[in-house]
């Protein structure tokens, strides 16, 4: 099924017939069938779906990490070049270096992308991605020293300091406590507000979707591989508030049908765990004890 935004000239980043397993033989293992895909300039597209449906992949497969069986991969137009700093990436877990500090990382990101720039001028820039994200305080403090979420600023500061074209996070808050989520969703949203950047944002939250996306899109479990499903358009005007959203009829309605639509899709694959083995439990039955005797526990 194809997955495309309205008509909005060259696609920033495009899918066309991707298919992905892994293993060969009885051993293969189909992920991803024939994914049509295309995210506008500018967009924010949010996909959705259960654990082990392929969102990783995916993803992977459009920052150039992991290369498709079949189909192709294009950029405005192009054939979409090896994994580079046109595409940033922010992953789940943070990916930093221990030895570095918070200006450290980030700056070793923009010394690999913009070598040919004085030292002064790359540290400046640096810098100003560690006060985009609010951690200019904690410049000198190493990731030991942060908090997860504090971590995970870091991670978007590095990536964005690059100056991608394309931002790709995969599920990059999904490992933090619930407040500490949404304090970092509504800063990703101010960030991606104002930087203008393309993005691709792997969600298993309806919720943080509908803040974040422009364009919600199912990936749909299959027996030969997960494709995506029809998209669901988010025509809530930005900025977008947390606590307002919660009041706003069009937000609630927008989540009932999100939800909806992935519980069917759970349901005709048998739920989130269908096809995994299950082990049957024992016939356990309660037995009388004794009375206890008085004293006999201390």
């Amino acid at each position: 099924m194809t997955c495309a935004p309205p008509e909005t000239g060259v696609p920033a980043l495009a899918l066309r017939g991707v298919a992905k397993a892994y293993g060969s033989g009885a051993a293969r293992r189909p992920v991803l069938a024939g994914v049509d895909f295309t995210l506008a300039p500018e967009e924010c597209v949010a996909i959705v779906g259960f654990s082990g449906t392929g969102k990783t992949t995916l993803l992977s497969i459009l920052a150039g990490l992991l290369a498709p069986d079949a189909g192709t991969i294009e950029m405005e137009g192009r054939p979409a070049p090896p994994a580079g700093p046109e595409r940033g990436v922010v992953f789940q877990s943070y990916a930093l270096l221990p030895s570095l500090t918070v200006l450290g990382n980030v700056q070793l990101a923009v010394d690999a992308v913009h070598r040919a720039w004085p030292r002064a001028r790359r540290r400046e820039h640096a810098l100003g991605f560690v006060r985009l994200v609010g951690l200019e305080p904690a410049q000198g403090k190493r990731p030991r020293e942060l908090s997860g979420g504090m971590r995970q600023r870091v991670a978007v500061a590095r990536a964005l300091a690059t100056e991608p074209r394309i931002l790709l996070l995969d599920e990059p808050l999904g490992a933090l406590d619930a407040l500490t989520r949404a304090s970092l969703q509504v800063e990703i949203a101010r960030i991606l507000e104002r930087e203008r950047r393309s993005a691709v944002l792997v969600t298993n939250d309806v919720d943080e979707a509908i803040l974040l996306a422009d364009r919600i899109v199912p990936l749909v479990p299959g027996a030969e591989g997960a494709t995506l499903g029809a998209s669901f358009r988010v025509a809530l005007p930005r900025p977008r508030e947390r606590a307002a959203l919660n009041h706003d009829p069009a937000f609630k309605k927008l989540r009932n049908e999100v939800t909806a639509h992935l519980l069917e899709l759970a349901a005709r694959r048998g739920g989130p765990r269908a096809g995994r083995a299950t082990t049957p439990l024992p016939a356990l039955a309660p037995i009388a004890l004794p009375p206890a005797r008085r004293g006999a526990y201390g």
